[in-house]
């Protein structure tokens, strides 16, 4: 049993009854089977494994992986331990996860296929799957009730134990030791672990304080016993009254310090100062093994720096040191380590830094290169030629090279950068360090980690002085700006890098530098860009809109629209973007949507969050409000997911517009970013009435940095109305012929009738508004449809044509009334009363039934409806199959429906608002 550890118990025997049959530990309530997540978190020795392998007491299906130091840095090795039981389910997964998750159990001897054509967090994806799999399976897992685990003394004698119990519990993931998994077992684990909703799965992790942060999971922190729990403990120990206060004293609550303090030569002397605990029983278990004879110290070295429990290989490795496994012998009497057929554990991951680190450097260097010889695994061989190296070796690093890429090519870009760093610090030649490190700096970038890849530049700056190696470093570094929120910088600094670049480099360089320039109004940078590839369509086009050109520019632009809706899928999210930039609201959803389907069907799970960001954008300039919401709410799950919470904001800032729509000035400062002015707040201020407020924002965002961009265009319309409503005409008249000049270039159905209807404004002629309400009728953009069909109606009924005045008003009143646009509805409706329609027109319509469904919901049902499986459903949306069914269950009732065949008679259409 457990002492002092109540609280912990009941919180992990509730998660456990709750994916068992979804019933609260404490309250008895239920409401389905439930999936959780939590991390146990406390010092070396607390007890955290005690607790792990109490929770699997009981529970039939449990998956074990213990985080390793000396496997830290091999790609999915931590993975690979959790899965090897169950390995052969891998090819009953969707395809595009299977090979993922094939490719991440790769040995390193395979070759799993180009990594450019994955995406690093599919293996999550896969786990989840295969995890919810496992939980819904009534057979027992293959090698179900051998799977080992290593044991700990940090909990009492005779613990752990797992009786026969029928195969309907819940599936237990322990994760011990999480801080030292390898990174790219760590995300697979954490997007699995925060995407758990109905499976009947529970991961529980452990991990030492201050390590394995950031999870964005649930936490328990495990204090240290109280007195009264550690004489409990204690009590199975025979031992003096005075040596048990002692060891109570000097122990300081730490479980494994109360048991090993009573096992071995008290570490503390009389009156000298007491070194921290941990501290304490690391040297508890250097002065236990310093006693044993020298063969074992060495044999224990050798299991200690080989890391994996391999023991062909360590077995290998003591033969040419002249030991054997008899050698252990004393080693297993003391309990600090447990030999089986196939490997050597040890007791306590403190024994085996106490062995590793305890021997003299001569030692740990002949062991590392007994195990480099022995290795049967290129990539351990490679691992143990470096820690045995003492000076730079172009051999080594060139392996480290080798085993680096072989960890690109499974994703494993973290472990690649790391085996890069490794080999950069054994290259002789400085250049050839420079170029290693900073291959170690794009991995690291590609990783996720932009300061730590910032840092590898810049230390490669210093060992070259080749200039086109130092533009590749300054690619690095502006995309890492680029990374921070800093489009501008980057732009300068990506634009400035290519004229130096190789040839192969500067094309993607400048490309990438105008993109950034055009999105922060870093106009010199694109017009530089241009200058320096002349032969770039898209470059050409953006530069003569920033010179005001549109005539030139919008056409080139637009036949690079048309072309990739054309042809093949390369390109497509580009020429959604360009296809903003131009107003062609039809391609830009066409190209999103296909983007999308794309991306979830090939489970690119890194890229897909941008491609939903530049969907949400096509979706509000369509007036599709309540689905750019939805876009924007699982981009910034998934960027939650995938470890990029820095996104978020970004994310959200696409959104700002709508705020500005419905007149909700406080959303719409909390959702505004730091870049340049985009006349938002002046059509909030215009449609508020605040008209003088409206011009003058609206002329800063015209004369501002992103004048050129078709968010300002628009608002250059915006200005025209400001101004001819503060009684100032003359200054709408540059704004008008700004407009007109890109309306007719772009030749958009939509910008044309907004030209017409600004021109309509300033002559306060009925044929323009006539034109206007002609053109919107085959365009896009039903708010800017209905602000004409509000300024035609207020100009008709001023023109005591009141009858005529209702048709555009009350169409105006529709969509301002879909849009939940409240301030121009306001204004539509009291100009319809006005035409002598009775106030009953300010009643609101009912809410849409779908405004009751999550967007999560929303997803499943509209796919559900399609006759989509729930088990494709959980493919497309990144869920597990059980957890689509659970969204199922909870939005039926919402929709008034109990079954999947009532969906097809719903009007499942677009959200609007």
């Amino acid at each position: 049993m457990l002492y002092g550890r109540n609280t912990e118990q009941a919180r992990i025997a509730a998660l456990l009854s709750e994916a068992r049959d979804g019933r609260d530990a404490a309250t008895g309530s239920g409401g389905g089977r439930r999936s959780g997540a939590l991390v146990l978190r406390g010092e070396a020795g607390i007890g955290k494994s005690a607790l792990l392998e109490d929770a699997a007491d009981g529970v039939p299906r449990v998956l074990r992986a213990v985080g390793i130091e000396a496997e830290s840095e091999i790609a999915f090795a931590g993975l690979n331990q959790l899965l090897w039981p169950v390995r052969d389910r891998v090819d009953s997964l969707p395809g595009p996860q299977a090979r993922a998750l094939r490719a991440a159990l790769a040995g390193s001897g395979e070759h799993p296929g180009d990594p450019d054509s994955r995406d690093r967090f599919t293996t999550g994806l896969a786990l989840l799957t295969l995890l919810a799999d496992l939980a819904e399976a009534d057979a027992p897992m293959p090698g179900e009730g051998t799977i080992p685990h290593t044991p700990r003394n940090d909990q009492p004698p005779g613990g752990g134990a797992t009786p026969h119990t029928p195969r309907n519990g819940p599936l237990l993931c322990l994760l011990d030791d999480a801080q030292w998994f390898d990174v790219e077992t760590s995300e697979a684990l954490l997007f699995a672990a925060r995407r758990l909703a109905a499976e009947g799965v529970v991961m529980l992790f452990a991990a030492r304080d201050e390590a394995f942060a950031g999870t964005g999971l649930p936490e328990l922190h495990l204090d240290r016993l109280d007195r009264d729990a550690a004489e409990r403990l204690l009590s199975t120990r025979r031992l003096p009254p005075l040596t048990r206060a002692r060891i109570v004293r000097e122990s300081e609550g730490n479980p494994l310090a109360l048991l090993e303090f009573g096992s071995v030569r008290f570490p503390v002397p009389d009156g000298a100062r007491p070194l921290p605990v941990t501290d304490r029983v690391i040297a508890a278990f250097r002065d236990q093994i310093g006693g044993l004879p020298e063969a074992t110290q060495t044999m224990l070295l050798i299991a200690a720096a080989e890391g994996r429990g391999h023991m062909p290989s360590q077995l290998a490795a003591a033969r040419a040191l002249g030991v054997g496994l008899a050698d252990l012998e004393e080693a297993e009497r003391a309990r600090l380590v447990e030999v089986t057929g196939r490997t050597i554990v040890f007791r306590h991951p403190l024994i085996r830094a106490a062995s590793y680190h305890g021997a003299v450097a001569a030692q740990r260097l002949a062991v590392h290169r007994a195990l480099a010889d022995a290795a049967d695994d290129l990539d351990c061989r490679a691992r143990h030629l470096a820690s045995a190296a003492m000076a730079p070796d172009e051999d080594v690093a060139s392996e480290l090279q080798q085993a680096a890429e072989r960890a690109r090519g499974r994703c494993g870009y973290a472990t690649a950068a790391a085996l890069y760093r490794q080999a950069a610090e054994l290259t002789p030649v400085p250049h050839a360090r420079a170029v290693r490190l900073r291959s170690a700096a794009e991995l690291t970038l590609q990783a996720g980690q932009p300061d730590e890849a910032e840092s590898l530049a810049a230390d490669a700056e210093k060992f070259t002085a080749d200039t086109a190696e130092h533009a590749r470093l300054g690619r690095v570094r502006a995309s890492v700006e680029f990374e921070r929120g800093d489009p501008a910088t980057a732009a300068r600094m990506m634009v400035e890098h290519a004229e130096h670049a190789a040839p192969d480099d500067r094309a993607e360089m400048l490309r990438t530098g105008a993109t950034y320039a055009w999105r922060s109004g870093e106009a010199p940078a694109v017009l530089r860009a241009a200058r320096l590839l002349p032969a770039d369509r898209t470059i050409q086009g953006l530069a003569h809109l920033v010179e005001g050109d549109v005539g030139r520019g919008l056409p080139v632009l637009a036949a690079l629209v048309s072309q990739a809706r054309a042809t093949e899928p390369a390109g497509r999210l580009r020429a959604a973007r360009l296809a903003l930039i131009v107003g062609d609201d039809a391609a830009a959803l066409d190209l999103t949507t296909a983007e999308t389907a794309f991306s979830r069907g090939h489970g690119l799970i890194g890229s897909l969050p941008d491609v939903l960001r530049t969907q949400a954008q096509a979706r509000i300039a369509a007036g599709l409000h309540g689905d750019a919401e939805h876009s924007v709410a699982e981009a910034v799950a998934l960027a939650r997911d995938i470890g990029l919470p820095v996104r978020e904001g970004r994310f959200r800032a696409v959104l700002a517009r709508i705020p500005a729509i419905e007149g909700d000035e406080a959303r719409l400062t909390e959702l505004m970013d730091d870049t340049p002015q985009s006349g938002l707040t002046g059509l909030l201020h215009l449609g508020l009435g605040r008209y003088d407020d409206a011009l003058r924002h609206l002329e800063g965002a015209a004369h501002g940095p992103r004048r050129y961009s078709a968010g300002v265009m628009v608002s250059s319309a915006d200005l025209v109305e400001a101004a001819v409503r503060s009684g100032d005409p003359d200054r709408a008249r540059p704004a008008f012929d700004r407009f007109h000049a890109w309306a007719h270039a772009g030749g958009q159905p939509w910008a044309l009738a907004v030209a017409s209807r600004c021109k309509a404004l300033l002559e306060d002629a009925e044929e323009h508004y006539a034109q206007a309400i002609s053109l919107h009728e085959r365009s896009t953009r039903p708010f800017e449809r209905a602000r004409t069909e509000l300024l035609y109606g207020e100009w008709l009924r001023r023109a005591r044509r009141r009858s005529d005045a209702r048709h555009p008003l009350r169409s105006a009143v529709e969509i301002f009334e879909r849009l939940r646009a409240a301030p121009w509805l306001d204004r539509a409706r009291a100009e319809l009363r006005a035409t002598g329609v009775p106030g009953a027109a300010s009643v609101p319509t009912a809410p849409d039934l779908f405004d009751r469904l999550t967007p999560q919901e929303l997803q499943v049902v509209r796919l559900a409806a399609e006759g989509t499986s729930s088990r494709d459903i959980a493919a497309q949306l990144f869920l597990s199959p059980r957890t689509v069914e659970y969204h199922l269950y909870k939005a039926y009732p919402k929709l008034g429906i109990s079954s999947r065949k009532e969906l097809s008679r719903l009007t499942l259409e677009p959200a609007h608002s």
